[in-house]
């Protein structure tokens, strides 16, 4: 099995509540994302996808986020803009670009909102 990683950041601020007092206030991030694919065979050229065409994807995912109230984001469905939503998402809308690929898949989701602290989305296969 193979796995690549792309890292890609954004900024955007959020409010969370019934989780502790301080997130409550409203607040914002400088967030860092890395999406993870993962398959089992290469390609003709000896790669899993060209790292380009991963970013290019990913890029497109989170500008959707980039310098925007997450709380106010109707795609997100509603749901508490954590770094938890936040890496569901990002896995669910790029695992859609990635549809007629058959031979890799979204596997996992890293979403930092600061140095220290990262929320992880484990794709179930």
């Amino acid at each position: 099995m193979f796995e690549l990683k792309v890292l890609t950041r954004f900024a955007a601020a959020h409010r969370l509540t019934m989780v502790a007092q301080q997130c409550e206030n409203l607040h914002g991030h400088n967030w860092k994302v890395e999406v993870c694919v993962a398959g089992k065979t290469l390609d003709a050229g000896g790669v899993l996808m060209d790292f380009g065409i991963i970013k290019k994807h990913v890029r497109a995912v989170v500008e959707r986020l980039d310098h925007t109230y997450l709380n106010e984001l109707d795609f997100l469905g509603g749901k508490p803009p954590s770094s938890e939503t936040i890496a569901v998402y990002i896995a669910e809308e790029v695992q859609k670009m990635f549809a007629d690929v058959s031979h890799l898949w979204v596997s996992q989701v890293h979403v930092w909102e600061s140095d220290d602290s990262c929320a992880t989305y484990i794709v179930e296969r």
